[in-house]
Order: C-alpha cells, then sequence, then structure tokens
C-alpha cells in the first residue's frame, strides 16, 4: 500500500494541447480515490502518467515517497486495469493471470498460491481452465482484476475497467470491486465518465474539466455543496436544474426567472445581496421538486409549468416540463397523476437552492 502525490503536474501533447493542467493531489494509502469528468477531460492521461505510460511535461509524481517521473512503469509497483480486457486469447484464465508473475521469475509454487487466493477472492476459481472466448464479459473482465491482484501492488490503476459490460453486469460490477478494496485494503484510483460509478464507489472524487481539477472532495460533499456550476451540472441524475435570471427586490429579495420569482429566505437573501439587479443563475434539484408545498421549507416558492414528458421509472417518475423559457426536471411520486400536455404547479425546497456566478460559475450559495 502506498500514497501517491501529483505535485503541479502538466501535460502536454505537441505544442499547445494541455491535456493535464497543474494538478496537485495527495492520494493517502489504502484510500478508493474515482476522476470523473466528460470524454476528453484528460483524466486518462492523470492515469496514465502515474502509470508512467505518458510522460510529465512539468511537475512531480510520488509513490510511497519515491519521485517515479523516470522510474519505468514495471518499477513503479502499480497494476493496471484496462477498459478492454487485454487477455491473451490463446492462454488460459490460469495462464492470463500467473504470465506477469511468470515473467518475474517467481516460483511455481508462489504462482499458484497466488493465483487461487486472487480466484478465490474474485469468485472465479472453476473458470480458471477456460479460454477468454468461454468467459462472458464479466468473468473476462474479472480475469483482469485477478491479474493485478495476484501482483500484489502498492496501488491499483482502473482505467474505465467497467465500460464494456452491460448495466446489469456494471453493478455487479461495481458492487465487486468496492468489495475487493474493503478486503485488500489497497490504494486504488478509478476512473470513469459515469459519475454514477463515481458517487456510488469513491471515497473521494476528482472532478475533471479541460485538464483542470474543479473539485475534490467526498460525494456527498459535492453533491450538497459543489464549488461551481460544471461541478453541480454533472454530478447528479438527473442533473440539476438551472434557470438564468436576476436577484430583485427592494423590500423582499428573490430570484426573477421572468416568468417565476422565488422569495429567499433571510440566510439565502443575505448571501446573494451584492447580486441586485445582477445575472445569476439559479440551481435546484429535480428531488428538491414537488407538487405539493413543503412543512417548514421557509417562504413558500412556487412555479407553473407545463408537462412535455413523463419517465416512469417504478419507483419514481421523472417529469419534463417547461415555465417557458426554461426546460426543467422534477422527481416525483409515482402516486401524481401527470400527463404531458398538462399544467402543474411545482414547489421548490427554498432550503435546497443554490446560485451561481453569471460570468464565472462560482458557487454564490
Amino acid at each position: 500500500m502506498a500514497e501517491v502525490v501529483l505535485d503541479k503536474v502538466t501535460k502536454i501533447f505537441g505544442t499547445n494541447v494541455v491535456a493535464v493542467d497543474d494538478a496537485s493531489i495527495t492520494i493517502a494509502d489504502k484510500e478508493f480515490v474515482v476522476l470523473v469528468g466528460p470524454s476528453g477531460c484528460g483524466k486518462s492521461t492523470f492515469l496514465r502518467m502515474i502509470a508512467g505510460l505518458e510522460e510529465v511535461t512539468r511537475g512531480e509524481i510520488y509513490i510511497d515517497g519515491r519521485m517515479v517521473n523516470n522510474v519505468a512503469p514495471k518499477d513503479r509497483d502499480i497494476a493496471m486495469v484496462f477498459q478492454n480486457y487485454a487477455l491473451y486469447p490463446h492462454m488460459t484464465a490460469f495462464d492470463n493471470m500467473a504470465f506477469g508473475l511468470k515473467l518475474r521469475k517467481y516460483p511455481r509454487e508462489e504462482i499458484e498460491a497466488r493465483v487461487r487466493e486472487a480466484a478465490q477472492i474474485l469468485g472465479i476459481e472453476d473458470l480458471l481452465d477456460r479460454k477468454p472466448k468461454e468467459l462472458s464479459g464479466g468473468q473476462r473482465q474479472r480475469v483482469a482484476v485477478g491479474r493485478a491482484i495476484v501482483r500484489k501492488p502498492k496501488v491499483f490503476l482502473f482505467d474505465e475497467p467497467l465500460s464494456n459490460l452491460d448495466a446489469k453486469l456494471r453493478v455487479q460490477m461495481r458492487t465487486e470491486i468496492e468489495k475487493l478494496h474493503n478486503r485488500l485494503q489497497t490504494t486504488m484510483i478509478y476512473v470513469t465518465h459515469d459519475q454514477i460509478e463515481a458517487m456510488t464507489m469513491g471515497t473521494r472524487i476528482v472532478v475533471l474539466k479541460d485538464g483542470v481539477i474543479q473539485q475534490v472532495a467526498d460525494p456527498m460533499t459535492l453533491y450538497d455543496t459543489p464549488v461551481n456550476k460544471f461541478v453541480a451540472g454533472f454530478i447528479g441524475s438527473p442533473a440539476m436544474n438551472f434557470a438564468d435570471g436576476v436577484i430583485a427586490g427592494d423590500g423582499e429579495v428573490a430570484f426573477d426567472e421572468g416568468t417565476f420569482k422565488v422569495p429567499l429566505p433571510a440566510e439565502v437573501a443575505g448571501k446573494v445581496s451584492g447580486y441586485k439587479g445582477k445575472k445569476v443563475v439559479f440551481g435546484v434539484r429535480p428531488e428538491d421538486l414537488r407538487t405539493k408545498p413543503l412543512e417548514g421549507a421557509g417562504p413558500p416558492a412556487s412555479f407553473e409549468a407545463t408537462v412535455e414528458v413523463v419517465e416512469p421509472m417504478g419507483n419514481e417518475i421523472f417529469a419534463y416540463v417547461t415555465t417557458g423559457k426554461t426546460p426543467i426536471v422534477a422527481r416525483l411520486s409515482t402516486r401524481e397523476e401527470i400527463k404531458p400536455g398538462s399544467r402543474i404547479k411545482l414547489f421548490i425546497d427554498v432550503r435546497r437552492i443554490h446560485f451561481f456566478d453569471a460570468a464565472s460559475e462560482a458557487t454564490i450559495v
């Protein structure tokens, strides 16, 4: 197990393509950190620099207190699990898992013991004699993970390992990887573009955009107190609703979208008082909208909207509505009888609203 430290790390491709920009983070020993962001944000490059598969343009990387900028990947004591399983098709699962140990001249008895132990951890003891073509996608991914486990590395690196699996298998493997971390108690760094994977798996989450770290925090801190509009919109499914408007009011302070107004409680009004008459972005999550007033939620705030689409999800429904100016989605109970084309009134839990600066997109509230 090991601490991983990135100190002002930058990666530039060619002359001006900045993939990772001045990234600094300390990943503690035994921590499970998830790198998340949209395609092209630099998360895989971030991981590949730690692995030694990409050269660092500027900055320093430390693993277990040793600077590894000029250390070969094989000498960094890391193991990487890729999106494509990279299994040798002519080898059995056992031989695929044992291959790296054989190259390092480990004794046969130790190879056998390590492979059997990893297979037991992953529940694939009865699959060791099969070749990859005889395995399902989830089984192949377990073999790929097992190949990493047998190395007993200081750091595990996962580069979108579940992307090729169907939805049900993804959920199952997500749970398996979490169990694996709890059992092995080793440092894991996991890359994904799926924010649900990030929220459910990570001890901490690193949100990346255009190669720049936006925020590093535990899942609920990211969800409840995002530092900017990008993080607020990226974390959460369905995403946070945003509406452009101004802070208005000489007496009662309110957010004015144009088609509706939201009176603000005193503690919120005080924080946005400097924005009176100025443009801001209002944010509210789908679950903080209701069809009935919420008791103890502060000043009553509601708006009327036209229902465009209703998505039944079984235990809840997603209602996609429009105010005429702003599209909004509400997460509602299945007991609500809502139909496309109807007009409904939605009440806002003003205790859970967010405001962002219209220019910088930084969080105000």
